[in-house]
């Protein structure tokens, strides 16, 4: 008991008591005014989208930078959001990234759903550790938000509370959805992130931690739920990396970028993650012929192995004559053209050759690949 912090304890469970009774209260009644139900989801949006975009990809993750206009409309949506300070709530993440599924992880999912989801929030953490997040205290915003983020957070919710209210003229309605019901919907969604999205998803890129792509987690955690490539390769501003991916903050960092309020967009390059799905796979298919009842077992194995090696090797020479190619003056870029045509080839056949074998192997047409 003496470990349970009950300031937060007794706000989480008391607004949702306080849901629990006054919702049902107000629908006895009325219906709240339309204004106020769209303003509300608008809201949670926004406030989403802060704190994916604000606390997560540009403070935790150091995705990209933004001009100080958009770090303050972010802190203002992120403060509203009422998950701490971009302090404490990044101080958090790091560990999470660093011990993950460990005891160390804050909200470490092995120790089941509800702790993952919510149960965490209630117990006593560490104070935080300059060194793990010395680059934030340089932020003076950050440090200003962190010193007085109580009154941030009341200043914010009571101000967007009122301008609500008087704009619809129903403060009553405004109480209620605008500030408890947003706050309700906020916090589960975003809970989800470390509670579902380490449950229920594929595991394409790694499997060396409980993280997982679920698209349909995506659509209620503001692009989150692409968890196991973010895990993978947590510094990209992007999740969903396909143009088709729901991740609005993906969108909104990269409009940020074209008019020039923001810069240095963090971007894992194609051939490294093809890598990473190629020896991901190869692990997969390694465990597959080892409890197979394949003859030449340690055959397959090598030469999966073989292939495996050639492959990532032919990526990484691509990758590597593409990145002087830009690195060096216009001159001198066309004896690189060449080079990159014939590894590019070299690449594709390789490519060929791999998928070939994968397919025969996955169908158990061992017999040809022997």
């Amino acid at each position: 008991m003496k470990n349970i912090d009950w300031t937060r304890l007794l706000y989480i469970v008391g607004y949702h008591i306080f849901l629990g009774v006054a919702l049902p209260l107000f629908f006895i009644e009325r219906l709240p005014p339309a204004g106020i139900v769209w303003s509300m989801i608008a809201l949670v949006f926004a406030t989403g989208i802060a704190i994916t975009s604000g606390y997560h990809r540009l403070y935790s993750h150091q995705a990209y930078k933004a001009h100080p206009i958009v770090e303050v409309v972010l802190l203002f949506f992120a403060t509203l959001a009422t998950q701490g300070s971009a302090l404490r709530w990044c101080y958090d993440h790091r560990l999470h990234h660093a011990f993950v599924d460990t005891d160390k992880d804050p909200y470490s999912v092995t120790k089941g759903f509800w702790h993952a989801h919510i149960t965490w929030i209630f117990f006593k953490t560490d104070e935080i550790d300059p060194k793990v997040v010395a680059d934030l205290y340089r932020n003076k915003l950050l440090v200003f938000q962190h010193k007085y983020y109580g009154a941030c957070l009341v200043v914010a919710s009571t101000s967007v509370f009122a301008l609500f209210g008087w704009l619809f003229q129903d403060y009553w309605a405004s109480f209620v959805f605008i500030w408890w019901l947003r706050t309700f919907l906020l916090h589960h969604s975003t809970w989800s992130i470390n509670s579902l999205a380490h449950m229920w998803g594929t595991q394409a890129y790694s499997r060396e931690h409980s993280a997982v792509d679920n698209y349909l987690i995506s659509l209620i955690t503001y692009g989150e739920g692409y968890h196991n490539y973010h895990h993978t390769f947590s510094n990209d501003y992007r999740n969903g990396i396909r143009w088709y991916h729901f991740d609005p903050g993906k969108w909104l960092i990269w409009c940020l970028n074209k008019v020039g309020l923001a810069k240095d967009l963090r971007q894992v390059n194609d051939f490294r993650i093809l890598r990473q799905l190629v020896s991901d796979h190869k692990v997969l298919l390694v465990d597959k012929i080892k409890v197979s009842f394949y003859s030449h077992k340690d055959r397959l194995e090598s030469r999966l192995t073989e292939l495996n090696d050639s492959l990532v090797g032919k990526l990484s020479q691509v990758q590597s004559l593409i990145d002087r190619y830009k690195a060096v003056e216009k001159r001198e870029r066309a004896k690189l053209i060449g080079e990159i045509r014939s590894a590019k080839k070299s690449l594709k056949s390789s490519w060929k050759e791999w998928k070939n074998f994968v397919k025969l192997l996955e169908r158990g047409r061992v017999e040809k690949l022997v």
